[in-house]
């Protein structure tokens, strides 16, 4: 996953040239985000890493490994499985998992359908599905600090969160309860039966996302580069068949040549055209891209114009 850990300066932006101790646009991020993670350290007991084998969960882990070398992280990581994950992605998820010997909590939709606490949604999709499987995880294990790889790019409710986003005894968030973090500071104190949800990417975006992929030399799953795979056309789509109900008669299967911007429920995760097949050509096409990655290939935020800040009031990342 990673081809060195211990923090390190680079030269990746103009003007190090006349001052070599001048941090560049990637090592100010990284410099960040090594910071919240040691603040979650020293002032919570039991956090834990989400971690869904995506590219941003994929960096934050890779980040994690960087704050504490060449100790272990002292988090566990924490996925919440739908069943209708790319298998591609479920195969790096515990490969890597495996190789840097992390406790890895899986809590598995299927289960809450099988004893009648979550229903099955007409349309198949079960990502709006993951809320309550969260918050069960999130109690039963107390986890008091919960880490996500939510950037303020994606979407625009995810623009409104701090990095330290409190969350009530419902798992519920509440904008207006939203802390002042000046000088970046930041506020994790919390009452019984609350926890906070903690974003070290908040101020990345998806291009940084990709250029500090291509500069630390991260493995991803293959499903973010170019190839050839068997999808068809749902609103505006390209979307891969599969056992969650896609596609539907009239809706033809297509072998194309695609790859993926973000990763997570197959009903809901669109494909996008692309020759892009390695890490030079992806960087740009995002360069050149005007549409975010959730934009353009996430149904799940199309139901509304709020769905996201909806399903946030209720728990969801």
């Amino acid at each position: 996953m990673t081809r060195s850990l211990p923090v390190r300066g680079h030269t990746d932006g103009p003007g190090d040239s006349e001052n070599p101790f001048a941090l560049s646009h990637l090592d100010a991020l990284e410099a960040e985000s090594v910071h919240i993670f040691r603040e979650v350290a020293g002032e919570f007991e039991r956090p834990v890493i989400l971690f869904s084998g995506g590219k941003d969960s994929i960096v934050m882990l890779h980040l994690a490994l960087k704050a504490f070398w060449p100790a272990a992280i002292p988090f566990s990581l924490l996925h919440v499985d739908t069943g209708h994950n790319f298998p591609e992605v479920i195969e790096y998820r515990d490969r890597v998992a495996a190789r840097h010997n992390l406790r890895l909590h899986v809590a598995h939709v299927q289960d809450f359908i099988d004893d009648g606490r979550l229903r099955e949604r007409p349309d198949g999709t079960r990502n709006p599905l993951q809320t309550v499987p969260l918050l069960d995880a999130i109690e039963g294990n107390k986890f008091d600090a919960v880490f996500g790889g939510g950037r303020r790019d994606e979407e625009k409710a995810r623009a409104k969160e701090r990095v330290f986003s409190l969350r009530d005894e419902f798992g519920a968030w509440d904008p207006r309860r939203q802390r002042p973090e000046l000088w970046s500071l930041y506020n994790g104190r919390h009452a019984v039966g609350e926890h906070v949800r903690v974003f070290p990417l908040s101020n990345w975006t998806e291009l940084d996302v990709w250029q500090y992929i291509e500069r630390e030399g991260i493995e991803l799953p293959q499903i973010y580069y170019a190839h050839e795979r068997d999808v068809f056309s749902r609103d505006g789509m390209w979307l891969t068949a599969g056992e969650w109900g896609g596609p539907k008669e009239n809706e033809p299967l297509q072998r194309r040549l695609i790859r993926y911007r973000t990763v997570g429920d197959m009903s809901c995760t669109g494909a996008v055209d692309s020759d892009a097949t390695d890490i030079q050509a992806v960087i740009a096409e995002i360069a050149a891209s005007r549409l975010t990655e959730r934009g353009a290939t996430r149904a799940d935020d199309k139901l509304s114009e709020a769905a996201m800040e909806d399903r946030k009031r209720e728990g969801y990342f």
